[in-house]
């Protein structure tokens, strides 16, 4: 939907369009609507944050008590809103190993039993692994951090929702990306035709394909591994098949070739920033560094 369509929707049309931006809270929407017309999709996202910033403890209390634990059987049987369906799927939530679901049960329960309302994250910018060390890290925090630590990723997982939702001029900043290219520095040349996989690494369930490329003229992929989107916080494995590159190439190599395919691991930290993660290769060497 147009930003400038819901400038000049009524209320009604405007608060159902909007309504689930925030879980289960129609208010928030209906309350910022007063503050038309929004120059700019980052206008809109302000005035819905201050609404929530006005509203008492315990309105904000219940806001938090809207949303779902994560990967619970029993909420996902009952029925989750299609948005929170959809992240929990992106990550994965849906699809847990045995060992994985005994931890996120433990972990939800020990949050639960501290706090007394569920824990939440804006899983779009994490992965499973992610996702359980900051159940670690959040879980010492007294009731009141929390509290705001929660509000704050309500925001996150809100400006994704926005961002899906609205086509405006503007963009919210909520967008990373993940890149990379292959220079031959036997040649001096970018590296085209190299087949690229980039998988997520996980500490208890499988290892999960991202995104396959392969190398365009300028050793580059056409499009970022990742974009669009946060890239998700968590542990990667980048896989470069070059013994068939060189092979292609006629370039005098052993047999086997002493690299065929090469394996570069790393992690994100920064879901919103620009990593970009290089091959400089020849039949016998390589290196990498972090670009951005």
């Amino acid at each position: 939907m147009k930003l400038s369509d819901l400038n000049i929707a009524g209320k009604d049309e405007f608060v159902k369009a909007l309504g689930n931006i925030f879980e289960y809270s129609p208010w928030i929407a209906e309350q910022a609507a007063a503050a038309r017309p929004f120059v700019s999709v980052n206008a809109l996202f302000d005035a819905m944050k201050q609404v929530v910033d006005r509203a008492p403890a315990d309105i904000r209390l219940a806001l938090i008590e809207a949303h779902p634990d994560l990967a619970s059987k029993t909420q996902r049987a009952a029925g989750l809103t299609a948005e929170s369906n959809a992240e929990q799927h992106s990550v994965g939530l849906d699809r847990l190993s045995d060992a994985e679901f005994e931890a996120f049960e433990r972990a939800n329960n020990a949050y639960r039993e501290k706090f007394g309302f569920p824990y939440i994250v804006c899983v779009r910018r994490h992965t499973k692994d992610s996702i359980l060390r900051d159940f670690e890290r959040r879980l010492p925090n007294d009731v009141r951090t929390e509290a705001q630590a929660s509000i704050a990723e309500i925001y996150r997982i809100a400006a994704l929702r926005l961002d899906q939702l609205v086509k405006a001029d503007d963009k919210l900043p909520i967008h990373g990306r993940l890149s990379t290219h292959v220079l031959d520095t036997h040649s001096g040349k970018p590296a085209a035709g190299i087949s690229v996989v980039l998988t997520e690494l996980s500490d208890l369930g499988q290892a999960r394909v991202v995104a396959r490329a392969v190398t365009n003229s300028d050793g580059r992929t056409d499009l970022p591994l990742i974009g669009g989107r946060p890239v998700p916080i968590g542990r990667y494995e980048l896989m470069f098949r070059v013994g068939d590159y060189f092979a292609a190439r006629n370039v005098p190599m052993s047999d086997p070739p002493f690299l065929d395919q090469i394996p570069l691991r790393f992690s994100v930290s920064d879901p919103e920033g620009h990593l970009h993660v290089p091959l400089l290769v020849t039949p016998w060497s390589y290196a990498t560094y972090r670009g951005s």
